[in-house]
């Protein structure tokens, strides 16, 4: 089940999603740590697909809902220090935010102007240009990325092709120069440990795959305890701010031999397969066949998951608070059906939860 970069692009609709206010308050401006919690004691709101009810309560009580037997399927992605400060030929400042590692030494990055106390999409680069960089580094522009591999030269576009040229090693660099990524509504900048999870094992987001943050070492150790399985997989999370009308964009992931089993036994054992964020059951969906049987693999992904194509192999998913009108949000619809997602988000706004990375977790069990 390995997909070949560049990936042929399917026609893409993207269905009509959840709208709603989100009001500022609700917004996480900062880590739970700095608001005197330790990262198991955001809340969680639990959400029950066959008969609607919703469970308020702490994310360490995560265990309470959970049965022996059933498998976390977690992303081990860690999360470059990819915003970079750049300036153009002409001496203009740019935010050159590394998105996608791709083969031949490509990348895929996205370029950002200051805008009030924020960034937003700075769309008037040009093929070739050269980017200068920290420590006499450099980025050239080679091609707007394009989704269906042709290139619209009449569209203004934040994402680029680009290849880097840097003194020393990608990661001694970006620790020595980079930053996380962070939104208008993060008002301070963080260390990059609080952009990460406890259970890291390489490192290649350019965000941080967030549902899995709260995790600590002695939760997982209930966890395993009360019988629930642990299962690693990669997927390495791009940009996420994206453009009106841009199709999910390729990501790479890796689903090892022994993670495709566990998904496979928990189905004939009558377990669930509890994705610990959007980016597992992206990573899982795209190895799992017509048939429901995981395989393992590895390559690039640019699947959409939507209420039209389901949801072939979480039974159950922790995830973050997701914004009005977000894609995630149809992925959520595949696997809760609207009027569940109706009635958790309105309790959400109800109960007032935090949204964004450093924010509260929703458990769907459907």
């Amino acid at each position: 089940m390995n997909a070949l970069y560049p990936l042929q692009a399917e026609e893409v609709i993207v269905p009509d999603t959840l709208e709603f206010e989100l009001p500022p308050e609700l917004e996480a401006t900062e880590p739970p740590e700095a608001r005197g919690l330790s990262r198991d004691e955001v809340r969680l709101m639990v959400s029950h697909g066959p008969d609607g009810r919703l469970i308020h309560t702490c994310f360490r009580k995560l265990p309470d809902f959970l049965d022996p037997g059933d498998v976390l399927f977690i992303n081990t992605s860690g999360t470059m220090s990819a915003a970079l400060q750049a300036r153009r030929e002409n001496g203009a400042p740019v935010e050159l935010r590394l998105s996608t590692h791709l083969p031949g030494g490509l990348w895929v990055v996205e370029l950002r102007v200051p805008s009030g106390n924020s960034t937003e999409p700075f769309l008037g680069a040009k093929t070739g240009e050269l980017l200068n960089l920290a420590g006499g580094a450099t980025a050239t522009l080679h091609a707007p990325y394009a989704h269906d591999n042709i290139v619209q030269s009449d569209r203004p576009t934040r994402l680029w092709i680009s290849t880097l040229s840097i003194p020393e090693s990608l990661e001694e660099y970006l620790e020595r120069h980079g930053s996380p990524i962070h939104y208008g509504y993060v008002k301070e900048s963080w260390p990059q440990d609080y952009y990460q999870t406890i259970y890291t094992t390489e490192t290649g987001s350019a965000e941080m795959p967030s549902a899995g943050r709260a995790f600590t070492p002695e939760l997982i150790t209930r966890l395993v305890a009360g019988g629930v399985q642990i299962a690693p997989l990669i997927l390495h999370t791009g940009v996420a701010s994206l453009e009106a009308d841009e199709p999910p964009y390729e990501e790479f992931y890796r689903v090892p031999p022994a993670t495709a089993r566990l998904v496979n036994a928990a189905h004939e054992t009558g377990g669930r397969v509890v994705a610990v964020g959007t980016t597992v059951v992206r990573a899982l969906e795209t190895v799992t066949d017509g048939a429901g049987i995981a395989h393992p693999g590895e390559g690039w992904t640019n699947l959409f998951i939507t209420p039209e194509r389901g949801i072939r192999s979480a039974s159950a998913l922790l995830t973050g608070l997701h914004e009005p009108r977000s894609t995630h949000l149809a992925m959520l619809e595949a696997l809760a059906g609207r009027e569940h997602l109706d009635a958790a988000y309105t309790g959400a706004l109800s109960e007032k939860y935090l949204w964004h990375e450093f924010g509260d977790l929703h458990l769907i069990l459907r």
